[in-house]
């Protein structure tokens, strides 16, 4: 039997889960002013580092904007926005959801390629159950559709038969749920032919393997996952920015 591994928190984490917290119940309100860093700090007994981080974070998530000589005020928002998890605003204050991408492009591109040569037709039946239910999931059942996107990606990189990579993607497999939860979640709220186009990405990815198509299977990976990083930079793009 295997167990997921418990990752502590870090405190910054815990400070901006408190203030998210705050924010999703009505405590703290558009409009408002937050305390400074220092009183926030002293309230939370923690260092005035960690509280920079944890508004960054907020920031990021475009819950708090922070006005030179003013302070850091609650910005009017969308009550979707509070259903973005912060560890995808956490993650883009460090810079891991850019590394993770390029790792993405490295690895999963190649497995796209060794797909097209050593997929069965187990791996393709998997790979179309997936995309069926993505087609069904469209707008009206987010999770659905996130569970269908990490199983193509999961049949895929098995269709590439090489153990070695299968390991090197599930060590990113966390992040890279992350990342698809925020692609879809984003789009989810946006219209409808954006998750068609996701859709379509996918199964142009699914085309090129089922042809045997090494390149183009190569090429529509790229291309799938260049589009999921822009979505991210355009949606976050003070958070991959300023860094």
């Amino acid at each position: 039997m295997q167990y997921k591994q418990i990752k502590p928190k870090k405190i910054y984490e815990e400070v901006a889960e408190a203030l998210h917290e705050m924010i999703r119940t009505g405590q703290l309100k558009p409009g408002d002013k937050l305390e400074s860093v220092q009183q926030l700090a002293e309230n939370f007994q923690v260092s005035r580092s960690a509280t920079r981080e944890a508004l960054s974070a907020l920031k990021a998530m475009g819950l708090v904007e922070m006005k030179q000589g003013e302070g850091t005020f609650v910005k009017q928002f969308e009550a979707e926005q509070l259903i973005f998890p912060l560890s995808t605003a956490i993650l883009m204050n460090k810079q891991d959801i850019s590394h993770l991408l390029e790792v993405r492009k490295i690895i999963e591109t190649g497995a796209a390629a060794s797909a097209a040569n050593n997929r069965n037709t187990e791996d393709l039946a998997i790979m179309a159950e997936a995309l069926e239910e993505m087609k069904q999931a469209g707008t009206s059942d987010e999770e659905l559709g996130e569970k269908a996107d990490l199983k193509f990606h999961l049949a895929l990189s098995a269709a590439s038969r090489n153990p070695i990579l299968s390991t090197l993607l599930d060590q990113v497999s966390e992040l890279m749920v992350e990342t698809m939860k925020e692609t879809r979640r984003i789009w989810f709220f946006s219209k409808q032919t954006t998750i068609e186009k996701l859709y379509q990405e996918h199964l142009k990815i699914y085309q090129a393997i089922v042809e045997k198509d090494e390149e183009k299977a190569r090429k529509a990976m790229m291309s799938h996952i260049e589009n999921v990083e822009n979505i991210l930079k355009k949606y976050f793009h003070e958070a991959i920015d300023k860094q």
